[in-house]
């Protein structure tokens, strides 16, 4: 149903370049500061299309997102002498 994505962190000499980067996949964010821009494509394609990337003179570097790769579910620890107080009404 929903395609995996992956994003793609390009970073550039000059942000006048940012259009030819569109038929890669869908572009997210540009920062003018910074000159980076964030990229997002199909999961399968990625290391194809961060070669092609990263062979323009345009492109200072290519990196992936690590996103996916992250273990999101968290636990928390919960203090003893905390729960006992909430516990009470203090």
């Amino acid at each position: 149903m929903f395609e995996k994505r992956q994003g793609i962190i390009v970073w550039l000499h000059s942000l006048k370049y940012v259009k030819s980067l569109r038929k890669f996949g869908n572009i997210h964010y540009v920062s003018k500061k910074m000159k980076y821009v964030v990229l997002y494509c199909d999961r399968e394609q990625i290391d194809e299309i961060m070669d092609t990337i990263a062979s323009f003179s345009f492109v200072k570097r290519v990196e992936p997102s690590y996103r996916p790769l992250l273990k999101i579910e968290f636990e928390s620890k919960v203090d003893k002498a905390k729960e006992y107080d909430y516990k009470i009404g203090l």
